[in-house]
Order: C-alpha cells, then structure tokens, then sequence
C-alpha cells in the first residue's frame, strides 16, 4: 500500500467525509484527493523518479497535499526544521540536492478551490529535455520499497542525518498504530506537531482510519484550545510539555475541553502529578508511544488502561515506554542497547554510509537507547547511551535522575547531563525550570535529591533557568543542554 492509496480509497468510501481543517476552510476526502491528484500531475511533469523536492514552510495544507502528492510519482519529499536559522536550513537543503525548493512565499497563491494556484508561482525547478517521456500519474509510478520522505533526525547528538523513510516504513507506522490506539468513528483529531516531524505520520492514520485532521500553525495553547473547543476535538497528540503549558494557562477555564477523550504523548515521559492533574482537569485516557524518525512513528505502546494503573495504584509503569506493538520485533544487546527489526524501520540515511553501517547489525537497527523489560513485558528506556554519565567509574543514567527531580513540587522540568569534571570524568548537573510561582532553592533540592537516590548519581550542580532547549516536538536537546550546563559553570 502507497501512502497516497490512504485517501485514494477513502475517498471511494467516503467522499463528503470532512479529512481536513485549517483555519476556516475544510476538505472532503474526495477534495483533498483532487487537489493530491492535481498536485501529483504537475510534479511528474517537473520531476524524475527518485528526485527530491525540499519545502521550508509551518504547517499548512499545501504540505499535506505535498506529502502524499510527490511520493505518488516517485518523488521524495524533504521538509526542513523551520526552527533553525537560515544556514542550517541550507545545509539540510544542500544534504539532500533537491531539483526544487517550495518555501512559504510560494504558497500564498492557494486557492479556494485548488491546490495548483499554490505550486506554481516562484518554484525553482530544473530545466528538462525537450524530449519527454510521458509519465503516468497512478500508484505503478511508484513501489513500496521507494523513499517517499526524508526527515533529518534532530540532532541532539552530532550533525543531523537524513532518515529514508519508504511507503512500506511509513505504511507500516500507521498499521502499528492502529492496531494499538483506539480511534472511534466520531474522532477528530487535532495535529499540533510541525509536519516536518516524523509525528507527521499520525495525520496519514487519521486518515487511514477515515477520520478528519485539524491542523494548526504550530502549537500555541490560546488556538489549540480554541480549536479543540470549535471542532469539538475527541484526541490530541502532545508532548507532556504541551500538556503542563495547557493546565497552567490562565485561561484554560473560559474554553470548554470537554470534548477530548484520548491524549497521546510522546518525546519524553510524563511526570506522575501531571498525569494525574491531566486525567482529573481534562477527564480523558492518556496513552504513551516510543518510537522515531527511524522508526517511521512509533513501536511501543503504553496504553490508557496503564496509565489509568500508574495514577493509582502502579506508579512505576509510568517509567515504561510500553509494550511492543504487534509488528516489530525488539531484542537487548548485551550492553542493553534496543535493537529493533520490522518494515518500519526505514531504509537507511540519505547519502551515510557511514551511518549506515552503525546503526545496521545483522538486519537489526540500533536505536542507541538503552532498555531493559519487566517480567510482565513492558520496556522501560533507562538512557539514551550517548547521554549515560560516567562519574568516579559508575555508570548514571540522566533520565533515572530526572525521573527523581520531575517529583519536587518546585520543578517544571528537568535536564540532566554530564560535564567534564578532572576529579571525577564528569559530574552529574542538573538544569531545571521551576514551576510558575515558585522559587527554587536549590540546596534544599539536592537535599531532597539525595534523599531519594544513591549519592553517585545526585547532582553536584542544580541550575536554575527560564527554559529548557527542545526541539520542534518537545524533545530536550541534551547536546544544547551541555552547552547551556558548561556556560553557566564558567
């Protein structure tokens, strides 16, 4: 299955079914599949099977369109991090040599009826022979095994790589998903996340399961809720960062939320009070993913009867990523790296051979974190094995810590990380952001640390700071964390 065959066949099934909100406009699935069939018409008259197209822009339509669109005819789509400043965009560009770039300006034009009016002004695409041969524009243009994106991973270690995800990796994602989050036949579901994240995949399994999208900018507390309200929003994807802005946002009460039933996580763990404070305010199942970029979504599913579990009476299930989800398979190195097999994996990084050959062992991939499972089978990730510190020859793992710190009732959110230390190899440092209305005192945190964890992994500096680094889906930037930690030491 291509991914365009997801609204090809919903739209067989379902014409007037709404797929799409943006704004004050809306879609039909058999609108979005006219404007994917335009869209589709046009590419494969300015593109060869295999090129790709780089598109710099916020969440809009144009995108979704484009996403599904240019993988119909072979093509591949690149969506850069519009977070980044102006060279490292141009060096994700330049990564991948794209044959045309589509940045927002480009889209202004977008019609009322149309996607066309939006591709056409502005384009930078290369000249073709005059001699052409005319291409079909049907699902036989592409296979399964083609790239259809490319998403640079995010960086929190090193330079970013670009992930090759296929049809069969992206398809797979979504099948993996459905099969593990319930998604009724009266869902609408609200897209926060940029689209040039790999968290873009949940728009395709909404739409899998013939469900409608509503797609905001970017994420901003006053128009999420606002749209949740309007639409009457049943699920969400969230970062637990995402979640904390909501509750404490002054004007949660003025909007009525009433409507979510399902509030999907993902991007790091969620602290035991916020959970808790989220299932009482919001009155919704929360469920938990553990995937990536390279995993086209997500494998491992913590599901609402666990969390409902955690809040109660298994507080511990909430330092488990999940459960394996039914089409992957996950073994422990001796290390305890998680290895992982299965058609979402993707196919490898654009243009890395190098990468390739570390991340790829004997069919299996190295996801570079590092777990261990439960007699009752659930996964828990303990570290990423970059980002275990080595201190006085004891392995510590940051996210143990942060897991103690996420507690204190004077604390947002934690960072912990390792910096050099000539004693010790590294020291364990803390970075925390305290919650609104608080001051943090940090000699009585690290008491109340060292209270609760073995004193080689408390932290021997706790630094107080307005916010956290993270990326486009709320992911602390552990690498930016060091930075900011080693700075403000001196």
């Amino acid at each position: 299955m291509l991914l365009h065959h997801v609204v090809e066949f919903a739209a067989i099934r379902t014409p007037d079914a709404i797929a799409l909100v943006f704004g004050e406009r809306s879609w039909t699935f058999a609108e979005l599949w006219s404007d994917i069939s335009a869209a589709a018409a046009w590419f494969a008259d300015r593109t060869e099977p295999g090129d790709r197209i780089a598109i710099v822009s916020d969440n809009r339509p144009e995108l979704i369109v484009a996403m599904y669109a240019a993988p119909m005819v072979g093509a591949v789509v690149m969506l850069a991090n519009t977070r980044l400043v102006q060279s490292e965009i141009d060096a994700l560009i330049d990564d991948v040599s794209p044959v045309m770039v589509l940045r927002a300006k480009d889209f202004d034009d977008w019609s009322s009826t149309s996607v066309l009016g939006a591709f056409m002004p502005g384009i930078r695409s290369r000249p073709h022979p005059e001699a052409e041969v005319e291409r079909a524009t049907d699902s036989d243009t592409a296979t399964d095994s083609d790239t259809a994106w490319i998403i640079h991973t995010s960086g929190t270690t090193g330079r970013p790589k670009g992930a090759m995800l296929t049809h069969r990796s992206l398809m797979a994602g979504v099948m993996a998903t459905a099969l593990a989050r319930p998604v009724g036949p009266e869902d609408t579901y609200l897209f926060p996340f940029p689209l040039f994240h790999v968290a873009a995949y949940g728009v395709i399994h909404l739409h899998f399961r013939g469900r409608p999208v509503v797609l905001v900018p970017k994420f901003d507390a006053i128009p999420v809720m606002e749209a949740i309200e309007r639409h009457r929003v049943t699920t969400i994807s969230l970062a637990p960062t995402m979640i904390a802005m909501l509750l404490d946002h002054p004007d949660r009460s003025t909007y009525d939320l009433t409507s979510l039933e399902h509030i999907f996580y993902g991007a790091s763990a969620i602290p035991l009070d916020l959970l808790r404070r989220g299932m009482a305010e919001f009155g919704c199942g929360f469920g938990q993913g553990y995937g990536m970029t390279e995993l086209s979504g997500n494998a491992v599913f913590l599901d609402a009867d666990d969390h409902r579990r955690a809040a109660t009476t298994h507080p511990h299930l909430l330092t488990a990523a999940g459960k394996v989800g039914p089409l992957a398979a996950i073994r422990l190195a001796d290390d305890g790296e998680i290895l992982i097999r299965g058609d979402q994996v993707i196919s490898g990084y654009w243009n890395r051979p190098d990468a390739n050959a570390d991340a790829f062992v004997d069919g299996w991939f190295r996801t570079g974190d590092i777990g261990r499972f439960d007699p009752e089978g659930y996964l828990s990730i303990i570290d990423r094995s970059k980002d275990i510190i080595v201190s006085g020859g004891e392995n510590v793992a940051s996210l143990e810590v942060e897991d103690v710190l996420s507690t204190h009732p004077d604390l947002a959110a934690t960072a912990v990380v390792g910096v050099p230390d000539e004693r010790w190899g590294e020291r364990v440092v803390a970075v925390v952001v305290p919650r609104a209305g608080t001051t943090v005192d940090t000699e009585e945190v690290l008491a109340w640390c060292r209270g609760r964890i073995a004193g080689f992994k408390c932290p021997r500096a706790l630094l107080v700071v307005d916010e956290l680094p993270t990326n486009a889906s709320g992911k602390v930037l552990k690498r930016e964390v060091r930075v900011l930690a080693a700075d403000l030491l001196g």
